[in-house]
């Protein structure tokens, strides 16, 4: 599997992005896409997540500015963010986990997009 993440730029604050992510190879029926993100000196964290069949979370952290969704005919991904800050910046990465089972799965990860907010 393959994932191909777009959209990161420089934003300054209470702006928008939208980030993209078209995955491609042998993608499970049941599956997440997820969006992880690394500010630096901290750990990664997950920001949304959507199933294939369309259940969709976010963090605490973005609960109300963030909207996830995926276009499964392309298996693209998207994550649209408003009221962007500061704290917001980092680099987004793009998930894939296809699941063979409940306990049985198998994680695919983008080479990730800059996110920078600032004035």
């Amino acid at each position: 599997v393959q994932l191909q993440a777009s959209g990161g730029g420089l934003v300054p604050p209470g702006g928008s992005l939208r980030l993209s992510c078209e995955a491609s190879g042998s993608i499970l029926s049941v599956n997440t896409m997820n969006w992880y993100r690394q500010a630096p000196g901290k750990q990664r964290e997950m920001v949304a997540g959507i199933t294939s069949s369309g259940t969709s979370a976010n963090s605490a952290s973005v609960k109300g500015r963030v909207t996830i969704s995926r276009d499964n005919a392309s298996n693209t991904v998207y994550l649209q963010m408003n009221s962007l800050k500061p704290e917001d910046t980092a680099i987004y990465y793009c998930n894939l986990r296809n699941f063979r089972s409940d306990s049985d799965w198998r994680d695919y990860w983008g080479h990730g997009t800059q996110v920078t907010v600032s004035s």
